[in-house]
């Protein structure tokens, strides 16, 4: 993967979230969760500026990156689309809620749609397995949901009206 150059801007919103924390390299997750959550991933030149300002080494900031999935890597849409394919989801047809994502939005896991408004990625547990299969949008969850509704949650956002959304 080629290496990108970070703008100074983004250089510096990372020591912001970092001296948030105080730049102790305990606060390792909840730095990775505030910068993921500004810029949307965590690319490896992210994670260097992250272990600079830690005084850690790039390898374990890459270990957490890479061993939680809440982490990632690569962009994600401005809706990222996730489902749930822990047992108690995967038996009530998740993977047939996946396939028809995949069908809809014409990408495969860990893509985004080429106007750069979906992304779909699969979760091990949201915690919500009473309302299995589950799916969420960005921070909205979705209980329940069958291969017949994902049309309706895509044109939920797609049409911008995705506060009317059914959600659990």
């Amino acid at each position: 993967m080629p290496k990108i150059k970070l703008a100074e801007n983004t250089v510096e919103l990372i020591k912001a979230v970092c001296a948030e924390f105080e730049n102790k390299e305990s606060e390792l997750i909840n730095v990775l969760h505030g910068v993921q959550q500004k810029l949307g991933y965590l690319p490896a030149e992210v994670q260097e500026v992250i272990a600079r300002e830690l005084n850690m080494s790039v390898a374990k900031v890459y270990g957490v990156v890479t061993f939680y999935s809440f982490f990632t890597m690569i962009p994600q849409g401005e809706f990222p689309i996730s489902i749930c394919m822990g047992t108690a989801c995967y038996v009530r047809g998740a993977e047939q809620v996946l396939n028809e994502f995949k069908r809809q939005l014409k990408v495969e896991v860990g893509e985004s749609t080429e106007d750069g408004k979906f992304s779909i990625n699969c979760l091990r547990c949201v915690g919500a397995c009473g309302l299995a299969p589950v799916v969420t949008v960005g921070e909205k969850v979705y209980g329940r949901v069958s291969p017949s509704e994902v049309k309706k949650i895509i044109a939920e956002y797609r049409e911008g009206c995705a506060d009317d959304a059914k959600t659990a």
